[in-house]
């Protein structure tokens, strides 16, 4: 793959490329309208297709929260049409990475020496290039060691970025202009927290001490004292991502040793730390040589606090869902009915989203279940894209903490899918006496 040689960092050179980038789509517009005239039966799956393979690599040049955003959408499969999600998806393990010059330059800027300076061994060509950093091998002493590195402006950029990208997202996503609102401002309050690599350390060394006896999970140790505001260096985990393990044709014991552990990581923080590892892409796990999940980033943590966590959890974990008035209190308290809806609403709501939540919360109401059966997925996609196209869903309903806890799970549910695992879901369960 082709190395970038720079980053627009700029407001104005970023705003360009997204100026240039709507010309683009304006364009393929133009064309597929024109060739319609002619074919009037003719679908929009080149116009996707077209559309996809612009805005992913303006996006890419771009990296940092533009790119981000699409690496979140390709985890949503009921979201965008499959151009996007094919395209975007890209973005989990794999967009253009910097070149050598551009990785030396930030590391005489954060310690004032060159990588080989510092390191016995320092390859300069990457070994993973994401949204908002790479990743390099190094070694030292003769240990073998990840390093990575924030490429630059991301930080710098997050707040203006975001108010560019809200016109693709307006189109794509249909929100209105409030609900992408309260979203641009939680995505940007945790790509705020994800650039900051010192915060990134301190939180992956408490979660990684924190999870250490579960089992078959395994973390890099992390090395504060080579590590700085855009750099992070940590023990190299050998392994394999999850698309390459797949492709081994695993026997199913190993799919559900490696499915359960996933699913233990996840509900063991939710339920004892109150905190949860929210970027649940593939890019960010490996399946070890000996069996093991192994979890190597920590940037993006959704903390969940008592007054989202309680009537959230009680409601997929309990018997509450079967009693109206207290499930209609628990919708209340997570805003997703208001205090000023009709009695005719309220019923509306609390018929809509209680048949929403009682499908979500099957894998937690029973004590095992198997992720490789479609009809689960099925159900939830063809409930998503009713509610999409229902006008009392256009307007923005729920706190904002479901972005990330939704993101979450859901996230989770798809890795187990492709895992096609099943798991016990008994194994760390909801604590809902304060």
């Amino acid at each position: 793959m082709k190395t970038q040689k720079s980053i627009p960092t700029t407001k104005v050179e970023r705003s360009a490329k997204f100026v240039k980038t709507g010309i683009q789509i304006g364009g393929n517009y133009i064309k597929h309208y024109s060739k319609k005239l002619f074919n009037p039966d003719m679908d929009r799956e080149q116009l996707n297709e077209d559309n996809a393979t612009d805005i992913y690599k303006s996006l890419s040049e771009l990296k940092g929260s533009a790119l981000k955003i699409a690496q979140m959408l390709s985890m949503d499969k009921n979201i965008l049409p499959k151009s996007y999600v094919d395209k975007f998806s890209q973005s989990q393990y794999n967009a253009p990475p910097l070149s050598g010059p551009l990785i030396v330059r930030t590391f005489n800027k954060n310690f004032g020496k060159t990588p080989e300076n510092i390191f016995d061994s320092f390859n300069l060509n990457s070994s993973n290039a994401a949204s908002i950093g790479q990743v390099h091998q190094a070694t030292l002493n003769g240990k073998k060691l990840a390093i990575k590195i924030q490429y630059p402006g991301v930080g710098d950029s997050i707040s203006s970025d975001l108010k560019l990208v809200k016109p693709f997202a307006f189109r794509l996503l249909g929100m209105s202009e409030r609900e992408l609102n309260i979203y641009i401002k939680e995505v940007e309050e945790r790509l705020l927290e994800e650039t900051d690599y010192e915060l990134e350390v301190r939180r992956s060394i408490q979660f990684s001490e924190a999870c250490k006896n579960l089992d078959h999970v395994v973390f890099p140790k992390y090395y504060p004292e080579f590590s700085g505001k855009r750099i992070i260096t940590m023990d190299w985990i050998d392994g394999q991502h999850l698309k390459e393990f797949l492709q081994t044709n695993p026997s199913q014991e190993l799919r559900n040793k490696i499915g359960q552990a996933l699913w233990d990581f996840y509900n063991f923080q939710q339920h004892e730390l109150r905190a949860v590892h929210a970027d649940p892409h593939p890019g960010n796990f490996m399946i070890t040589p000996d069996e093991n999940l192994g979890v190597i980033d920590f940037g993006c943590i959704k903390e969940m606090p008592d007054d989202f966590y309680y009537p959230f959890f009680s409601l997929i974990s309990t018997d509450v869902i079967n009693d109206k008035n207290r499930t209609i209190d628990a919708f209340r308290k997570l805003e997703m009915i208001h205090k000023d809806d009709s009695p005719e609403q309220v019923e509306f709501y609390y018929k809509s989203y209680r048949e929403m939540i009682s499908l979500f919360a099957k894998p937690y109401t029973s004590t095992s279940f198997d992720f490789s059966k479609p009809d689960f997925f099925e159900q939830l996609y063809a409930y998503g894209e009713k509610i999409s196209k229902m006008p009392e869903f256009k307007q923005a309903r729920g706190v904002k903490h479901f972005i990330y806890v939704n993101r979450t799970n859901f996230g989770l549910y798809q890795i187990l899918h492709e895992l096609k695992a099943t798991v016990q879901t008994d194994t760390y369960k909801p604590t809902l006496e304060r």
